[in-house]
């Protein structure tokens, strides 16, 4: 019988696999939802490329409702998102700002919507922030606008008659550069003991859904490592 049960939005991705790796070792059934499957997952949500917001969000939600049926989940962790850079002079200032929203905050809503509806109470629901979204971006003006949008939909959620589940959690994390294969690869000459593993995330939402050391519900959580070590600066 499994230990609880995950979904994971953004599950393919390289923070994503980290996450269903370590939840099945950990005898949690888990789910995935992506652009393409997770085969280490227990159950696969496949999102096409759908042209409206709307439609993505009822495309999920049913294929999720039919995995889970009447079943809760521990934990729902969005670790969707991208990176885009430009200014307000970029020639693809509207592009990189539509790609923005649509990995970080699409993902974000739509995951809160999930949660709302099948996340236990006193259940854990993390969303994709950044650190360098807590002040403006001149450089990449779309990432730090879509960011920003998740840290207030975070805060959000934590309120009164917010339609989260009781005693449930909603944070942020808000990481300086998360160390991933594709960061090195476009970074190769970067100091990569201030950038934070992927394990250390993934233990923290270990730990979160088993009410170790949680922060409270609305917090930012931001992951500042230095040689080697990560600390987090609630805000």
């Amino acid at each position: 019988m499994a230990a609880g049960r995950v979904l994971v939005y953004g599950g393919k991705g390289a923070l994503g696999s980290t996450c269903v790796k370590l939840f099945k070792s950990k005898n949690f059934w888990v789910g995935s939802i992506d652009l393409a499957p997770n085969e280490e997952a227990d159950a696969n949500v496949v999102v096409g490329p759908m042209a409206t917001w709307n439609e993505q969000e009822k495309e999920v939600s049913s294929r999720v409702e039919e995995i889970l049926g009447s079943d809760k989940v521990d934990a729902i962790f969005c670790v969707a998102g991208g990176w885009a850079g430009g200014n307000a002079a970029s020639k693809k200032l509207i592009e990189n700002a539509d790609s923005m929203w649509k990995q970080s905050v699409w993902t974000s809503v739509i995951a809160s919507s999930l949660a709302a509806r099948f996340l236990k109470n006193g259940g854990v629901l993390t969303l994709p922030g950044a650190q360098a979204a807590l002040k403006g971006t001149p450089g990449m003006v779309g990432y730090g606008l879509a960011k920003a949008a998740v840290h207030q939909l975070t805060q959000s959620l934590a309120g009164d008659n917010s339609g989260m589940p009781s005693d449930s959690l909603a944070v942020a994390i808000l990481p300086v550069t998360l160390d991933t294969p594709m960061n090195r690869k476009w970074m190769a000459n970067a100091d990569f003991s201030t950038w934070t593993p992927l394990d250390f995330v993934a233990g923290l939402f270990s730990k979160w859904v088993e009410g170790q050391e949680r922060p409270p519900s609305g917090s930012l959580v931001q992951l500042i490592t230095k040689e080697g070590k990560t600390e987090l600066i609630l805000s």
